[in-house]
């Protein structure tokens, strides 16, 4: 997959969702660069001073185990003797500088532009949804609302019982 402009749903298809943090495997940027897997995570070993936690992470077995297990295209993945490295947002622009080569940096632009519609488009559902709760609580005050006038209603109504007359005379 040597293309300057790799398709965006391909991209995205390899952006996952690991620690809270959207993160893309060293075995798919290596893949999506041209270049081999074992380079790429020579090249941030060499310039490992560039790739702090918040721009690249090693995941653990058991995180590499969920991959495995949850999804086919990482079955290869179940017998590496390594666990893999994956790259955030900043991670693979930093990559881009190590890998020294055209493609990768175009790419990488290209790959960042798709993390940053992403966290727009999760930023727009996440205003969404906290707009779709307020308008619930307001309509939850206002069918309590409703209920109480229509309970009001109810009882003016039913006509009172009239008060029975005593038999007998009465003074007062």
């Amino acid at each position: 997959m040597v293309h300057s402009r790799v398709p965006q749903e391909i991209i995205v298809e390899r952006i996952l969702l690991i620690r809270g943090q959207k993160v893309i495997l060293d075995r798919d940027l290596a893949e999506l660069y041209g270049v081999e897997t074992k380079y790429l995570n020579r090249q941030v070993k060499r310039n490992i001073e560039r790739f702090p936690k918040q721009f690249m992470f090693k995941l653990t077995k058991t995180e590499k185990e969920e991959l495995v297990t949850n999804w086919h295209r990482f079955r290869l993945l179940k017998h590496a003797p390594s666990l893999p490295h994956v790259f955030t947002e900043h991670g693979v622009a930093m990559l881009a500088s190590v890998l020294n080569s055209k493609q990768a940096v175009r790419l990488s632009t290209h790959i960042i532009e798709i993390f940053i519609k992403l966290r727009n488009l999760i930023v727009g559902y996440e205003d969404l949804a906290h707009k779709l709760e307020q308008l619930e609580r307001k309509i939850e005050k206002h069918v309590t609302e409703i209920h109480t006038i229509f309970e009001a209603i109810r009882q003016l109504m039913t006509s009172p019982e009239k008060p029975k007359r005593r038999i007998g005379f009465h003074s007062g």
